[in-house]
C-alpha cells in the first residue's frame, strides 16, 4: 500500500493520483468538494484547557451528580427488564465486543450461529417464515414496512394507515421514510386505547398499501380484534403490519394467526434493558418477500465437508448492490444487540419468557388497582386489558402530579390534562410501594 504525502497508511493515493480525480471533477483541491460554514469548521485547535487526571474527574463526577436521581415508571416504547449478568459476561467476550460486521464466515461462526438463533427464536414467536438481523430501532423497522409495501403489493396504492395514538417520534420516522416513495401517512381512530374497527373500515380503500396497528399499544392496552384488523386489510389488498415485542409476543396470539404480513418492534426487551433511546428493531415476514427484506439475513448450509455452517446472505443493501436494487440504506444491522437478545432468551428458555410475560400482565393490572383505591385517580383510564403499562385520570392537573412525583423521586409520562401513563415491569417492581405512597400523598 502506498502512502500519501501526510504519511497516513488509510490514504493510499499518490499525489499523481490525487490532482488526477480532482481535475476529472472540476476542482483544484480536496476543500473544494466540501462547504463548511466558517462558524463550525476546525481552525485547529480545540480550545480546551489541559486538565490533570484528578480534575477532569472531578469535573466529570459534579456534572452526573446534576442528574435527577429518578425512579422510572417510564415507557412508550422503551422498557427495562432485569438483564442476567451472564449476558454481559458472554457479550463482552472479546470476539463479541470487537466484531465488525461478519463478512468472514469462516472466523465468525460462533458469533452468526448466535444471529441465526436470534432470527429462529423472532420466527417462532411471530409464526411468520424469515426475520431479519436485524434493525435500528421499531421506528426505522416500522419505514421499511412501509417502503416494503410498495415492492410487493399487488396493485397501485400509495396511502400508510396508522392509529391516531401512534407514537410522536415513530411518527416522524415514518413520515421520513415516507417522503421518498410518495407515500401519504394517514391515521384511524382509534377507542378506549385500541383499534376502532369501524372506524378503520371506513378509512380504507384501494388506494391504502399498508395498514398497522399495534399490540401492545402505545397505550399498553393489548388489542383485541386483530384478527378483525387483518381482514379489513386483507378485503383491500393492503399489507398488514403488526407492531409488538419478542417479550409480548411469548404470551399474545401469533401475529401469522391474525393475517399479519410484517411484523416490526423492539427486541431491545431482551438483552439491552434501560438505553435512554438506543434500541434494536425487529422485523419479520412472509417468505414469499424473501427478496424484499431490508438490510441482512444469516443463513445455514453446509461447508465443502459437509458440516453446518453458517454465512450472511441476501445483503439487499446499497453497499453491497446496485443502488437502483437496494431495499434499503440500512448500514449497521446492531448484530452485538441481537447476540444479547438471544443470550437473554436462551437464559429465559420457553418457560421463562412466558413467565416474564405473564408478570408484565399482572404488574400493571395489581398497580393500577392500588392507584383506583387512592382518592382523586382513577385507573386504568381504558376497560382493557394491559401489558407493561396503563393510563391514570387524575382529579387535579396532570403535569402538577407529575412535578410533584418528580420531587418524591419517581419519573412518569404525562399523556394530558387529566392522564399519567405509568409502566411497571419486573427492573422497577420493588419501587412500587413507595410510589404507590407517593401517589396518595400528591394526587
Amino acid at each position: 500500500m502506498t502512502r500519501n504525502a501526510q504519511g497516513s497508511p488509510f490514504a493510499p493515493h499518490t499525489d499523481a493520483e490525487t490532482a488526477a480525480m480532482l481535475a476529472a471533477v472540476g476542482v483544484d483541491d480536496e476543500e473544494d468538494l466540501f462547504d463548511i460554514p466558517e462558524g463550525v469548521r476546525f481552525d485547529g485547535e480545540f480550545d480546551i484547557p489541559a486538565h490533570s487526571e484528578r480534575a477532569v474527574r472531578r469535573s466529570v463526577r459534579g456534572t452526573l451528580a446534576e442528574n435527577d436521581d429518578l425512579t422510572e415508571f417510564l415507557g412508550r416504547g422503551h422498557y427495562a427488564h432485569y438483564v442476567p449478568s451472564l449476558v454481559d459476561d458472554i457479550a463482552r467476550r472479546q470476539e463479541f465486543l470487537t466484531s465488525y460486521t461478519q463478512y468472514q464466515p469462516e472466523v465468525a461462526q460462533g458469533f452468526l450461529q448466535a444471529l441465526f438463533e436470534y432470527q429462529s427464536v423472532l420466527v417462532e414467536l411471530t409464526g411468520l417464515d424469515v426475520a431479519n438481523c436485524s434493525m435500528y430501532d421499531a421506528a426505522t423497522a416500522l419505514g421499511e414496512a412501509a417502503t416494503l409495501s410498495q415492492r410487493v403489493r399487488s396493485v397501485s396504492g400509495d396511502r400508510v394507515l396508522v392509529p391516531d395514538r401512534l407514537r410522536e417520534g415513530k411518527r416522524a420516522v415514518l413520515d421520513q421514510y415516507a417522503r421518498g416513495p410518495g407515500l401519504s401517512v394517514e391515521t384511524y381512530p382509534t377507542v378506549e386505547g385500541t383499534v376502532d374497527v369501524a372506524g378503520l373500515q371506513e378509512a380504507v380503500d384501494e388506494d391504502v398499501a399498508m395498514v398497522y396497528a399495534e399490540s401492545p399499544a402505545v397505550t399498553g392496552c393489548i388489542e383485541e380484534r386483530l384478527d378483525a384488523v387483518g381482514d379489513v386489510a386483507a378485503a383491500n389488498d393492503a399489507l398488514f403490519v403488526l407492531g409488538s415485542d419478542p417479550v409480548a409476543l411469548a404470551l399474545l396470539e401469533r401475529p401469522a394467526d391474525v393475517g399479519a404480513d410484517v411484523v416490526v418492534g423492539e427486541a431491545s426487551v431482551l438483552g439491552l434493558g434501560t438505553a435512554y433511546g438506543m434500541g434494536m428493531g425487529m422485523f419479520v415476514t412472509r417468505e414469499e418477500y424473501l427478496r424484499q427484506v431490508p438490510g441482512r439475513l444469516v443463513g445455514a448450509g453446509e461447508d465443502a465437508t459437509g458440516r453446518r455452517a453458517y454465512t450472511l446472505t441476501l445483503q439487499t443493501r446499497e453497499q453491497h448492490i446496485r443502488k437502483e436494487r437496494a431495499t434499503s440504506n440500512i448500514c449497521t444491522n446492531q448484530a452485538w444487540l441481537a447476540l444479547r437478545a438471544a443470550i437473554h432468551a436462551a437464559l429465559l428458555g420457553p418457560d421463562g419468557l412466558v413467565e416474564l410475560a405473564e408478570e408484565c400482565v399482572r404488574l400493571p393490572r395489581d398497580l393500577a388497582a392500588r392507584l383506583d383505591d387512592i382518592d382523586g385517580v382513577r385507573a386504568p383510564t381504558f376497560d382493557r386489558h394491559h401489558f407493561r403499562e396503563f393510563q391514570a385520570h387524575t382529579d387535579q392537573p396532570a403535569t402538577a402530579v407529575a412535578d410533584d412525583l418528580a420531587d418524591a423521586g419517581y419519573a412518569v409520562h404525562v399523556v394530558g390534562d387529566h392522564r399519567l401513563q405509568v409502566c411497571v415491569t419486573d427492573a422497577n417492581a420493588p419501587a412500587v410501594d413507595g410510589f404507590v405512597a407517593a401517589v396518595e400523598e400528591v394526587a
